[in-house]
C-alpha cells in the first residue's frame, strides 16, 4: 500500500509537471471600445483582451459602434457583472459620468485608454501616447516635406482636425499648431479657406466621408486656380477620404504633384498609400505597448498597488488631473515603413505588399 501511495504522488506530480500552467483567476476586467470601423480600434481590443487574459483575467470586450448610448449600456453591464476594473477607450469623454459614479459606488476602478474621459472625478489613471507630439510629428512632416525652413513660400496648406467631442483631438491640433502657427503668422503659410481653429476644422466621428467632402468644397471655393502644397490630416480614415477628393480634381497625375498630405495609425491602406507616393506619412502607435501598460495599470489596482506613471500635470480633464502613461508616437514614411513595421512584428510584408 505504500509503494502504491507512493507511485500515485509521483504520478500526480509528474502529471502536474506535464499539464500547462493555469493562469489564476483575478477578475472580470471589462474593456469597452468605441467601435470597428477602425482597424486600429479593433487591434487595440484584441490586444488588451488577450494580455490580460494571458495575465489570468477574465475579459469582457465589447465595440459600440460609435454609438453613446449603446457604449453607457455596456459599461452599466460591465459593472453589474462584477468588473473589477474597467478600461475605457470613450466616444464622447463627457458623456459617462453617470455610470462611472455607479461604478465608484460599487468600487470599480477606472482606466481611460487613449481617449481621456472628461467632467468626472472617477477616472483613476489613463493610459495613452503622447498626443501632443502626434501633432508635432505630423506638421514637421509638412515643414520638411516642403523644405519651410529654407524655402521662401508661401505655401497653400489647408488644416484638418479629428472629432470634437474626443479629447485627443485637441492636442493632436494643438500639437500641430505648435509648429505651423509660426509659419502662418509669418505669411510663409497661407490657408486659403480662412478655416483655422477646432471649432472650424473638426471632423464628427472621425468620418472620413465628411473629410472628403470638406475638401471636395474647399478644393471648389479656393483652388480652382491655386495650387494646394499640403494637407494637415490627424487620422488616416480622413486621409483616404482628402486623397480621395485630391485626385478627383487631378492632383497626384499629369503635371499636379500630389500635396503633402498628413495622417495617423498606421493603418493598412495608407501604408500602402504612402508606398504608391500619395498619402505622406503617418503615425505609429503600437497598441501592444499600449495594452502592456494598460495590463500593469489594472494589476498594481486590482492588487491595492500604485500603478506606474509618467504624467502628472497634463491632463485636466474638468475636475480632476489625471496620472497618465504616455507612450512615444512614431513617425512613419516611404523610407522607414519597414523598420518600423515590419521588423517590429507589428505587421507582415505580405499585409502591406
Amino acid at each position: 500500500m505504500n509503494r502504491l501511495v507512493k507511485w500515485a504522488a509521483a504520478l500526480a506530480i509528474g502529471a502536474s509537471m506535464a499539464m500547462p500552467a493555469v493562469a489564476q483567476d483575478k477578475g472580470l476586467v471589462g474593456i469597452a471600445m468605441p467601435t470597428k470601423s477602425s482597424a486600429r480600434w479593433i487591434d487595440d481590443g484584441n490586444n488588451m483582451s488577450k494580455t490580460l487574459q494571458d495575465r489570468g483575467y477574465e475579459t469582457d470586450l465589447q465595440y459600440a459602434e460609435d454609438d453613446i448610448p449603446n457604449q453607457l449600456s455596456q459599461v452599466e453591464n460591465m459593472v453589474v457583472k462584477g468588473a473589477k476594473v474597467l478600461v475605457i477607450a470613450s466616444i464622447d469623454g463627457t458623456t459617462l459620468s453617470d455610470v462611472l459614479q455607479q461604478a465608484a459606488d460599487t468600487g470599480v476602478k477606472v482606466i481611460a485608454y487613449d481617449r481621456l474621459i472628461r467632467d468626472t472625478p472617477n477616472v483613476d489613471y489613463y493610459a495613452t501616447f503622447d498626443n501632443f507630439q502626434v501633432g508635432v510629428l505630423q506638421a514637421t512632416s509638412i515643414v520638411d516635406s516642403l523644405g519651410l525652413k529654407t524655402a521662401e513660400g508661401p505655401f497653400n496648406v489647408e488644416l484638418f482636425g479629428g472629432s470634437p467631442d474626443d479629447n485627443n483631438a485637441y492636442f493632436f491640433y494643438n500639437g500641430a499648431m505648435s509648429v505651423l502657427q509660426p509659419y502662418i503668422d509669418s505669411g510663409k503659410i497661407v490657408v486659403q479657406s480662412g478655416q483655422t481653429g477646432m471649432d472650424k476644422v473638426s471632423t464628427l466621428r472621425w468620418d472620413g466621408a465628411v473629410a472628403q467632402a470638406r475638401m471636395d468644397n474647399i478644393l471648389s471655393a479656393y483652388y480652382t486656380d491655386k495650387k494646394l502644397d499640403a494637407v494637415l490630416s490627424p487620422y488616416d480614415g480622413l486621409s483616404i477620404g482628402i486623397l480621395s477628393s485630391l485626385k478627383g480634381v487631378g492632383y497626384g497625375s499629369g503635371d499636379m504633384k500630389m500635396p503633402v498630405v498628413t495622417g495617423q495609425d498606421a493603418e493598412v491602406p495608407s501604408i500602402k498609400s504612402i508606398l504608391a507616393g500619395e498619402q505622406t506619412s503617418t503615425i505609429f502607435k503600437d497598441t501592444r505597448e499600449l495594452a502592456k501598460v494598460t495590463a500593469n495599470m489594472v494589476d498594481a489596482v486590482v492588487s491595492g498597488g500604485q500603478p506606474e506613471v509618467n504624467d502628472t500635470t497634463t491632463y485636466e480633464n474638468g475636475v480632476k488631473t489625471v496620472p497618465s502613461y504616455l507612450l512615444k508616437p512614431v513617425i512613419v514614411t516611404k523610407d522607414n515603413w519597414k523598420q518600423v513595421l515590419v521588423d517590429s512584428g507589428y505587421y507582415t510584408e505580405d499585409q502591406i505588399k
